[in-house]
């Protein structure tokens, strides 16, 4: 009996995972060039893919740092919410997973099943890495110069469309909150 409870599981696990995954590639753009911080390839989360985002060029960027075992970690709900509100009017919400407050699950598998099957995200995420450090990913890598580090999970930057603006925004900071609307608005009436 748990050997076909476990069974069931996986299916509707990896059913679930492939289904957030084939969102997501429906939703690409074709392949476009840009020369800012963007143009780098960076691996899907559970995925040997790996994606440019410059396919994301001309559009308002929110990248966040997430962790599954974070107290943080409920606002991927919300983040999900903010990508369906206002993906149409051309919002793209990046999460990059990162361990580098050892929050993170060790295997890959585990931290899709928390954004895919607990969260219901279907908004781009990306492998684990580091956000912090000379070692941060080099999204990351120009957030950190551009303004400072995450001191946490879950911090948001919100990038304009011309990726001249970066306004960073803490753990504390709900996607939900007023001033992350209001913020996130702006930034699409500038496009």
């Amino acid at each position: 009996m748990l050997k076909k409870v476990i069974i069931g599981f996986s299916i509707l696990f990896i059913t679930a995972t492939a289904q957030a995954q084939n969102n997501f590639d429906s939703n690409e753009q074709p392949e476009q060039t840009c020369t800012d911080f963007t143009n780098v390839d960076i691996r899907k989360l559970r995925s040997e893919e790996s994606i440019n985002l410059c396919q994301f060029k001309n559009k308002p960027l929110l990248i966040v740092n997430t962790a599954s075992n974070c107290g943080f970690t409920p606002q991927f709900k919300d983040m999900e919410a903010l990508y369906q509100q206002y993906k149409e009017q051309g919002l793209v919400v990046l999460g990059f997973p990162s361990d580098d407050f050892f929050q993170e699950e060790n295997d890959e598998k585990d931290t899709a099943k928390v954004c895919f099957i607990n969260y219901g995200v279907t908004f781009p995420m990306f492998a684990t890495s580091e956000v912090r450090g000379s070692n941060a990913n080099p999204i990351f890598k120009h957030l950190n110069a551009q303004t400072s580090s995450p001191n946490w999970n879950f911090y948001k930057y919100l990038v304009s469309a011309d990726r001249k603006t970066i306004l960073r925004f803490n753990s504390k900071m709900l996607p939900n909150s007023e001033p992350m609307i209001s913020a996130i608005e702006t930034v699409l009436s500038e496009k």
